[in-house]
């Protein structure tokens, strides 16, 4: 490209166009263009504007829903600022599945040698039958 002006060196250094790559239902393409040729506009500006609107609108609308969430959770903290309902929700899940909550892990202990997990026995013989015996 040759600039032939300080001003089209000035607004290219001052923003930076990325070309980019989309795909664009055609229904939606052939409209572009229709609406490209009516306007005697090209289809780039109209697809910058588009999405220039689009961002801006969608961003607002991002910042309401964010401060509504944010005002949710002051007003949940002023309520309850120890946590203690959250706390009490918690415990009663918890003692709700008990040994089958499929969240739960099993604990495990053992060491790595040679690169591989071996599993350390956590009870001796006679413990590990009695639980085996406990556990049906």
């Amino acid at each position: 490209m040759i600039l032939t002006s300080l001003d089209s060196i000035y607004t290219l250094s001052r923003w930076p166009q990325k070309a980019s790559t989309f795909r664009i239902e055609p229904t939606v393409q052939a409209g572009l263009e229709n609406l490209s040729r009516v306007l005697k506009r090209p289809m780039n500006q109209l697809v910058n504007e588009a999405v220039k609107d689009y961002v801006s609108r969608r961003s607002k609308e991002a910042e309401r829903d964010l401060e509504s969430t944010l005002a949710s959770l002051r007003a949940y903290r002023k309520r309850d600022p120890d946590f203690e309902e959250a706390v009490a929700a918690f415990v009663t899940a918890e003692s709700r599945y008990g040994k089958e909550d499929p969240a739960e892990g099993e604990v495990v202990v053992g060491k790595l040698v040679k690169g591989q997990f071996v599993e350390e026995p956590t009870s001796g013989p006679v413990q590990t039958e009695i639980r085996q015996l406990l556990d049906g």
